[in-house]
């Protein structure tokens, strides 16, 4: 049983990551835009109702499946300055990634959204960011998870006064129900949209302008003025060049299905390896939640995320092996190190060098540094959008007068170039937000992501077995208890590395938790429900009956809307 209804409709449905920007992309479907243009307009208000996880300057991966089949990704991620010595962490700053300007990549989002609705939207960037600009402007009451989260980073945003002028009003954490406002995040949205009304008619005139304003003009003035104060690399022919590549997706068939993801510039593939391997080990007629069950996938996981540091990188820079990552051959020979009796313990060794020896932090979990969001859509056509926008405020610089801090997705990069998601300029951090999309074997398509740093592919996974193998209705599946492994290196500086850690939320009963433990796992005790364990998005059509389903995860503030 699940604590809200699945929502069903039978025209288009959206799930977003703040009932807000559900709301703004829900007006957008209900006056005739379609889901391309409805992801967007939720997108842009992430960056506005989540502040401290979404940056609108910051990065925004994005999946979008036409009524007709066609699927592209959108490679919302920046790449690092192209004046960045490649050697500068290692060599001033004792190989690590400090806070602030010297973690600072090309803004990616703005040129994501645009792009989107250059290439598959109808509306116009002022439509889009109409709501945004209102939230901004006008203000939205806060809520618990943003208290805590601003709570829990105030030292942080103290450092910038531009950042405490934004989270700390009145010099103090808002308190619940407060108004939260953002004028300098309103009135750059304000003027993008301003310069795409001054274009005229032209749609595609009025998208370039908005895009111009921002990569060209005046505001990219503000942030390089700004940069090169605080005494970072990015340049202004940093923003000129930028644009977000058109990459190719990843498919993988699965039971008759077919999972969908961005390349292994981020995460994604790891969802299909560890999938993969799934199948390969066997959970049939394993009960749900079980110590056998859980054991077998968080296995799965382990190595499928330590292929995953062993390998993933910018692919213009490193020669990532994905089809042999994912060849049938090799995830039989990667499966045969799972024992049903043992856990891992520490993060499995390759099949093939090279090797990296992570450094134990002894923290219990890793840190996360700048959480996500996510939205998805399907409108009555039969299009799809996916997108997982990202990038806080808590270790970088917000642009005095701009409400906005370039994104720091630096922190993914390791400070060590000869690492695969090693640091080098121009070259782009492998990205942990992964939007993915599933093509049923009934022809349905499911939309689905979450946010969650290194959680994101186990809690994707965790719901996909649960929709499609236990056959939970959408609802169920997002709110059944969720485990999460940390048996690999945070994909965050400082890369904190815990071995055998297993995070495993309380629902799961003390036996199964110490049936787990009596394996080899190090299990850290999550409450009943923790925002920790990511918060699934997903909306799934049904050809046969006409409907479509929309989900979202109560462990944030998030929710879907169907009609």
């Amino acid at each position: 049983m699940s604590h809200r209804p699945t929502i069903h409709g039978i025209r288009h449905a959206i799930s977003a990551g703040h009932y807000l920007a559900a709301a703004a992309g829900f007006s957008i479907l209900e006056s005739g835009g379609n889901a391309i243009d409805a992801g967007v307009a939720a997108g842009i208000a992430l960056a506005v109702l989540q502040p401290d996880l979404v940056n609108f300057a910051g990065v925004a991966p994005i999946l979008v499946r036409l009524a007709d089949g066609r699927v592209e990704s959108i490679a919302g991620l920046g790449w690092w300055p192209k004046a960045l010595p490649a050697d500068l962490f290692l060599r001033e700053h004792n190989g690590t990634i400090p806070d602030g300007v010297l973690r600072t990549v090309v803004p990616a989002a703005p040129d994501a959204w645009i792009t989107a609705l250059r290439r598959h939207g109808t509306m116009r960037f002022a439509d889009v960011a109409a709501s945004a600009i209102r939230f901004a402007d006008e203000g939205f009451a806060v809520y618990p998870l943003l208290h805590r989260s601003i709570a829990a980073h105030e030292a942080e945003y103290r450092r910038w006064p531009s950042n405490a002028a934004i989270f700390l009003p009145d010099g103090a954490v808002p308190p619940i129900g407060a108004k939260f406002v953002q004028p300098d995040l309103a009135k750059t949205l304000r003027h993008m949209a301003d310069q795409d009304r001054a274009a005229g008619a032209d749609r595609l005139a009025g998208l370039a302008a908005a895009h111009q304003a921002f990569y060209r003009g005046d505001i990219a003035r503000e942030i390089i003025c700004f940069q090169q104060q605080e005494g970072g690399f990015l340049s202004m022919d940093d923003l000129a060049e930028y644009s977000s590549a058109i990459e190719p997706v990843v498919r993988q068939t699965w039971r008759g299905h077919e999972l969908i993801t961005c390349g292994p510039w981020c995460q994604g593939p790891a969802l299909q390896q560890a999938l993969a391997l799934v199948e390969q080990v066997g959970i049939g007629g394993l009960a749900h939640n079980s110590a056998d069950y859980l054991h077998r996938i968080v296995s799965c996981l382990d190595l499928a995320l330590a292929d995953r540091e062993y390998y993933f990188g910018d692919p213009n820079f490193v020669d990532v092996p994905l089809m042999d990552l994912l060849d049938p051959v090799r995830i039989t020979r990667r499966a045969e190190a799972v024992r049903d009796d043992r856990a891992f313990g520490q993060m499995p060794p390759p099949l093939e060098a090279p090797h990296i020896r992570p450094v134990i932090t002894g923290a219990e979990v890793p840190r996360l540094e700048a959480d996500t969001s996510y939205c998805c859509v399907v409108d009555r056509w039969g299009n799809a959008f996916s997108a997982t926008p990202s990038d806080g405020c808590g270790n970088v610089p917000v642009v005095p007068g701009l409400g906005i801090a370039p994104s720091g997705r630096g922190s993914q990069s390791r400070p060590d170039p000869a690492h695969p998601a090693g640091v080098a300029p121009g070259k782009r951090p492998r990205l942990t937000p992964n939007p993915a999309l599933l093509v049923t074997a009934g022809g349905g398509v499911m939309p689905f992501g979450t946010p969650g740093g290194d959680v994101q592919v186990q809690a994707m996974l965790q719901v996909l077995l649960n929709v499609l193998h236990f056959h939970m209705d959408l609802q169920t599946a997002i709110e059944a208890p969720r485990v999460a492994s940390y048996n690999f290196p945070s994909s965050f500086a400082p890369f904190d590395y815990v071995p055998g850690r297993l995070a495993v939320e309380a629902r799961i009963g003390q036996a199964t938790r110490d049936d787990l433990a009596a394996r080899g796992h190090a299990i850290q005790d999550w409450p009943d429900w923790t925002w920790l364990a990511g918060s699934v998005e997903a909306i799934l059509t049904d050809p046969a009956t006409g409907l479509v389903a929309a989900g979202a995860d109560p462990r944030r503030p998030a929710y879907a809307i169907a009609i």
